[in-house]
């Protein structure tokens, strides 16, 4: 299981695979991220030879139409890199895994003793590399990107059969960038009636930090947002990246959430237990009334303070008499009546 994982507190995942070559660029990401206050950092594990024919294309608006072959060639990372990485994310304290695109992926993955894996949108009917995954019984990122209901159904029950629950799935719009209007947070809420037992979370393709602060609002346990130092770098999500001042931002944020969130009791907190004596309304006097006298809407009134008796009894006392004299401008008490 995922060390920082909490039922308490929204998950956070930096992915930084696609936005680094060499060490000292995912070194330079971590680093950055550990002062943002993520809670993990993830990898892309690929090779373009396992990942792609040479036909298939590219036609994103953050790259363009290219071939995937040349870029997927680009930015693979092969096992010493992926160790280096890994290493330093464990000596910081952050939880560290990836998304394997192969069952030879997987294999190298568990060699180097993940503890989790990834599966993304390209392999959500993927049913053979799933299985596979999810046979290793650790956790499992699923991505539902691309997919209607029935093949997040599937999906979902691939890894059941293959006797692992321990799965938290991602609504994932795979626009790269996504547009507002597309984003639809609308769909957690129906992950989460549909998968009741599940953790549901929310994979970010925007632009911004706007996303990931809704999706906490309306019901995601965890966030995956891409992370770079430099939104004008060279690679290939660079720009849907949040940089460091917009993961901090995002990462505060869902934190201040979670504690205005609060329990769901409806009751006084803080300093409105004792606010409320004194900024409520109470019944009072509105001149000297003699012991004996009746209380009639003449010299009674609804003023503040709220320690009195309370505003709806209001119809219920006129009539009654006064046990004693009762000074003007006095908040009625029950021991003041008959």
């Amino acid at each position: 299981m995922l060390n920082n994982f909490s039922d308490q507190q929204c998950y956070i995942i930096a992915e930084i695979g696609g936005n680094f070559r060499e060490f000292f660029e995912a070194k330079k990401m971590i680093d950055l991220a550990i002062e943002c206050g993520v809670d993990a950092v993830k990898l892309q594990t690929y090779t373009a030879d396992t990942i792609v024919t040479k036909k298939a294309r590219f036609d994103l608006d953050n790259i363009g139409n290219i071939p995937q072959y040349q870029l997927f060639k680009k930015y693979q990372i092969d096992f010493d890199l992926h160790n280096e990485v890994f290493n330093y994310i464990k000596s910081k304290g952050l939880d560290w895994f990836s998304t394997p695109s192969h069952p030879e992926d997987v294999d190298m993955l568990e060699e180097l003793g993940v503890p989790a894996h990834k599966l993304g949108a390209d392999d959500a009917t993927n049913l053979p590399l799933i299985k596979y995954v999810a046979s290793k019984n650790k956790t499992v990122l699923l991505s539902s990107g691309y997919c209607n209901m029935d093949e997040v159904r599937e999906m979902v029950n691939t890894c059941l059969e293959a006797g692992n629950n321990k799965i938290i799935l991602f609504h994932t719009v795979s626009n790269y960038p996504t547009y507002p209007e597309q984003v639809n947070l609308q769909v957690i809420q129906s992950l989460k009636e549909e998968f009741p037992s599940l953790t549901i979370g929310f994979s970010d393709h925007t632009i911004g930090t706007t996303a990931c602060l809704a999706a906490v609002c309306m019901g995601a346990q965890v966030i995956e947002k891409h992370f770079t130092f430099d939104k004008n770098a060279e690679g290939p999500d660079h720009l849907l990246s949040a940089n460091p001042k917009e993961m901090k931002e995002i990462v505060d944020k869902i934190r201040e959430f979670e504690l205005m969130k609060g329990t769901g009791i409806k009751r006084p907190v803080g300093k409105e237990i004792t606010n409320r004596e004194m900024n409520r309304k109470s019944i009072v006097t509105t001149k000297l009334i003699k012991k004996g006298e009746k209380l009639t809407t003449k010299n009674i009134d609804i003023k503040r303070p709220g320690y009195g008796i309370e505003p709806k009894y209001f119809r219920y006392i006129i009539g009654k008499s006064a046990l004693e004299d009762i000074p003007e401008d006095e908040v009625l008490l029950n021991s003041h009546l008959m």
